[in-house]
């Protein structure tokens, strides 16, 4: 199953290092969709099919709770899995964003088979 992932961080060189962890998980990824900010992901949403969403928190013009606040609110989004990938993570934070509508979180930094295990519980899913 080739999947549609859409990485939303402020930094690119984060963004980029994500792409390359999810490279390295073995995953299959048939497109990578990038966004810097919440309302940059929002309009990613809308214009294409996206099977997951790997998101910051801190991020300007919109931040990651903004988002998935919103992303849930919205009923064509409200079922795509969102994993949280975030420095902080304390427990009143993960807490806050499983509340919101995140199925998933990950603390910075992590490795491809963190990442690839927290993709294959949120989705369901055997990655070959």
């Amino acid at each position: 199953m080739a999947l549609h992932i859409l990485i939303v961080d402020d930094s690119p060189a984060m963004r980029a290092f994500i792409r390359r962890v999810v490279k390295l998980s073995g995953i299959g990824v048939d497109c990578y969709f990038e966004a810097a900010n919440g309302a940059e992901a929002l309009a990613q949403l809308a214009m294409n099919s996206i099977d997951a969403v790997l998101t910051d928190i801190n991020m300007p013009v919109m931040d990651g709770e903004t988002f998935v606040r919103k992303m849930r609110e919205d009923g064509p989004f409200q079922s795509t899995p969102v994993i949280v990938i975030s420095t902080d993570a304390t427990t009143q934070r993960i807490h806050t964003m499983h509340e919101l509508g995140a199925v998933g979180y990950l603390q910075k930094p992590f490795g491809p088979e963190q990442l690839r295990c927290e993709l294959d519980r949120v989705l369901g899913v055997r990655h070959e």
